[in-house]
């Protein structure tokens, strides 16, 4: 077996101005920090070690609208000293890094959207009963996870073994299993972020900076047409639709999508 960085890297924590103690991990270097924020229900152990090495526990309740995570968010990153970062949000991730960049643009020099979609676009209240029923139960279980995250052929699904895999792989100074006020509070902000409403589709015109939107095209929780009406939102985006796969393409083209990644970032020189 072989053991990446990420598996090795320790916890650390900071604490911001809000007395939150946050918990991070942080790998590699650069001039620009890259910061990645999680799925729905996601800690710092459910990121696929090979893409984040690709790429290069908090205390606190979890709050229950997209705006007030944003705020906390932007909270860690003053913590961290932070003066200018790119963003890679994923899942309800992605909503808070569109906040984020309404809220603070300044602190943002370009963002990628991983399974996506606008605030207030019909038909994304709530997810479907299937996908609800696999993700939000109080016990979550390795099938629900590949039934959502990989899609129905033998080639996603196996790639969805690997990604377990690697991904229960960590063995020590694992990150705490997110607690059922998180499940709820996350879904409440989800649910409100897809309450349906025309005009709040038009707020992300105001994100300037470059997006790059991605998907898997079989992702049944949020489905693919949504990363093309962001993508059409938008002033400066680029959208790619990943084949073969669904919420979880970004660990099962792990490599391909850390490529694009990089070569969308290093367009600002």
């Amino acid at each position: 077996m072989t053991i990446t960085e990420e598996e090795t890297q320790a916890t650390r924590r900071v604490t911001a101005g809000n007395a939150i103690e946050y918990a991070y991990r942080d790998l590699g270097e650069g001039a620009v920090p890259l910061v990645l924020l999680q799925h729905f229900r996601g800690n710092l152990d459910n990121w696929d070690p090979a893409l984040i090495d690709a790429l290069g526990a908090s205390t606190g309740s979890t709050p229950n609208t997209i705006e007030a995570m944003a705020h906390d968010a932007i909270a860690f990153l003053e913590a961290m000293e932070f003066q200018r970062v790119d963003l890679l949000g994923f899942s309800i991730g992605s909503f808070v890094v569109q906040e984020i960049a309404l809220i603070r643009p300044d602190l943002l020099r370009r963002v990628v959207l991983a399974s996506s979609a606008p605030q207030g676009a019909a038909g994304m209240h709530g997810w479907a009963p299937e996908v609800i029923g696999a993700v939000g139960q109080p016990g979550t279980s390795p099938q629900g996870y590949l039934e959502v995250f990989f899609a129905p052929t033998a080639t996603s699904r196996e790639a969805g073994q690997q990604a377990a895999g690697r991904i229960f792989g960590r063995t020590s100074d694992r990150d705490q299993p997110t607690t059922w006020q998180t499940r709820q509070a996350q879904y409440d902000a989800v649910c409100t972020w897809g309450i349906p409403n025309h005009s709040l589709l038009q707020r992300v015109a105001a994100i300037e900076l470059p997006v790059f939107v991605a998907n898997g095209d079989s992702d049944p929780m949020i489905l693919p047409r949504y990363s093309h009406l962001l993508a059409g939102l938008l002033p400066d985006a680029r959208v790619r639709i990943y084949p073969d796969s669904a919420h979880g393409f970004l660990f099962q083209h792990h490599q391909e999508f850390a490529a694009d990644v990089h070569a969308f970032l290093e367009e600002a020189g």
